[in-house]
């Protein structure tokens, strides 16, 4: 399907795709002794057309998850293509993303999924992503394109956001440690008038060097990703 989205390009963020791999400014946020998240803005310059090339040429759909005893459409649209970011059919751009965040954080980064946020009414609701029932401590990696968009952090079995970003135009964010396990995070809808937003989310399906599996994975779902 081809997305309907009300997306204009920004004044900052045109030009040819590049990485930051100097990582100049990241920042650590310490959730606490166990979690972590690292934020660099601007870590993808150009992300703008990557937003256009990814808006024309991925294969969206809109997927339905079951709630309570019927199906509904997630308030989102995902990208079809290979997960496997090793696949010809992947763009460059994602394959370059992976390989950079594998030199970085010693994993092998081979997944890659897309979702697209249309407006302020599509979201994902609180969770933790699903490699954390086969992983131990799995590294979650998120580029937003697009429009800003609150992402919110809490500890898992409470009910109020004690950390907030807003990440947007090639801003980069990491999950890691026990991030997934003992913490949530969300896109939570918004009233405000809000363009489109895409987040490149990139994942590893082997643990790393020194961990284990929790269970072996049962398939290749790309589990939840905001």
């Amino acid at each position: 399907m081809r997305p309907e989205v009300d997306w204009q390009p920004s004044l900052f963020d045109g030009g040819a795709p590049a990485l930051d791999v100097s990582y100049a400014g990241l920042q650590r946020l310490q959730l606490d002794e166990r979690s972590w998240v690292d934020y660099c803005p601007g870590w993808l310059t150009g992300s703008d057309v990557v937003f256009a090339a990814l808006a024309e040429e991925a294969r969206w759909q809109q997927r339905t998850v079951q709630m309570y005893d019927r199906d509904v459409l997630e308030p989102r649209l995902t990208a079809g293509w290979s997960t496997d970011a090793d696949d010809a059919s992947t763009p460059g751009v994602l394959r370059d993303m992976a390989g950079a965040l594998s030199q970085r954080y010693g994993v092998g980064f081979d997944r890659i999924w897309v979702n697209l946020y249309r407006d302020g009414a599509d979201s994902v609701a609180w969770h933790g992503d699903r490699n954390r029932l086969v992983l131990t401590r799995p590294l979650v990696a998120t580029v937003s394109l697009g429009a800003r968009r609150r992402f919110l952090l809490r500890r898992r079995g409470t009910t109020t956001a004690v950390h907030r970003l807003e990440p947007g135009h090639g801003d980069l964010v990491v999950m890691g440690g026990e991030c997934q396990s003992e913490w949530e995070h969300t896109v939570p809808k918004t009233t405000q008038r809000v363009g489109p937003r895409m987040s490149v989310t990139i994942r590893h399906s082997q643990p790393a060097p020194g961990e284990r599996w929790l269970s072996p994975p049962r398939s290749t779902s790309p589990g939840h990703a905001w």
